[in-house]
């Protein structure tokens, strides 16, 4: 599955931002959905994933109740909706694809390109 995903940009803290993942090339709904982010100098950490069917979610602490990951099978998409933005979601943002389980890092085997956001303090 090929994933391309968009949205990123500058925002202030406290402000919102939609991340988009469009997938083709394989069925989507076959893969369980997820959201990496990466920061300069720090290890590359799992912040969201979705199961399949949209029914079962996971967040990191750091961003459980300001974030929300979402997917429409029917449009080959899965979201990331930011919302009260700190300057330590400062990160590059990458989609993933799993055919396992959305809550483990280690299931996660296809992925997109990054797309940057930047929150200024």
């Amino acid at each position: 599955v090929q994933l391309q995903a968009f949205g990123g940009g500058l925002v202030q803290a406290g402000g919102s931002l939609r991340l988009s993942c469009a997938a083709s090339g394989r069925t989507f709904s076959h893969y369980a959905m997820g959201w990496f982010r990466q920061a300069p100098g720090k290890e590359r950490e799992l912040v969201a994933g979705i199961n399949w069917s949209g029914s079962s979610t996971y967040y990191a602490t750091s961003v459980n109740g300001r974030f929300t990951i979402s997917r429409d099978n029917a449009k080959n998409t899965v979201y990331l909706q930011m919302n009260s933005l700190k300057a330590e979601d400062t990160a590059a943002y990458y989609c993933a694809a799993a055919r396992g389980t959305w809550y483990a890092e280690d299931e996660y085997e296809y992925w997109g390109q990054g797309t940057q956001v930047t929150v200024s303090s």
